[in-house]
């Protein structure tokens, strides 16, 4: 069988000529796979497993991932795939954050839903973002599951203490599928996890209809502000 050559890419990142939409050099350096609590995939010191928050008051999930900080390159990069249709990048972001699942070495989940859409803002978006992640990580990626039955302003457009009332009441479980989920390990994928009301409110969702664990994997995680 003849091989194909693989057709030489522009980084999206320092825009040098490469194999890949993001060059190897440029993943070394942007994404150098930094320690993340295992609850809240924040960044911890090396050798902590849970951050000092997540002990005191830990989140509804068993666990999250993330494969990179949104900050600089992958702000621009998450914004440009998501609101501006770069779906060219989603095989580099999926694959970012599955190489952070493999390091994390949490159970492996039986179901991996993304983060719904509402149905106008599908229209209006052309695709779910986080299905074009959870359909590159694995098999057990399924669309239809988890539904969105409220349409919701941008979460990113909203002050931290309005996220969770924004949120709240807005997804469900397909009702003919109820059981599809009852002792289920699932994975919640996303594009970026800021203050995690979405997150909180899926899992709760996912509990109620009997999931055995909930983790949430999300290719950016917004850093904790300083101070």
């Amino acid at each position: 069988m003849r091989c194909l050559a693989r057709i030489p890419s522009l980084c999206a990142i320092c825009r040098g000529w490469g194999s890949t939409r993001v060059c190897l050099p440029c993943m070394q350096r942007f994404a150098p796979g930094e320690p993340r609590c295992s609850r809240c995939a924040l960044r911890v010191p090396a050798g902590t497993a849970t951050c000092g928050r997540c002990l005191v008051s830990p989140p509804p999930f068993q666990h999250a991932v993330a494969a990179v900080d949104y900050g600089f390159p992958w702000d621009r990069l998450v914004l440009g795939f998501k609101f501006h249709g770069a779906l060219d990048l989603a095989g580099t972001l999926a694959g970012g954050l599955r190489d952070a699942v493999a390091r994390a070495r949490h159970p492996p989940p039986d179901l991996l839903l993304p983060v719904p859409l509402s149905p106008a803002r599908l229209r209006e978006r052309g695709f779910n973002q986080a299905w074009e992640l959870a359909r590159r990580l694995g098999p057990a990626a399924d669309p239809t599951l988890l539904l969105r039955v409220k349409h919701t302003p941008h979460q990113i457009a909203l002050p931290e203490a309005r996220r969770a009332t924004n949120v709240r009441g807005a997804f469900a479980i397909e009702p003919r599928r109820r059981a599809a989920v009852a002792g289920r390990h699932v994975a919640v994928v996303d594009d970026v996890m800021t203050t995690g009301a979405t997150a909180h409110e899926i899992t709760k969702v996912l509990q109620a209809a009997g999931a055995a664990s909930v983790q949430v994997w999300v290719v950016a995680r917004t850093p904790r502000p300083s101070g």
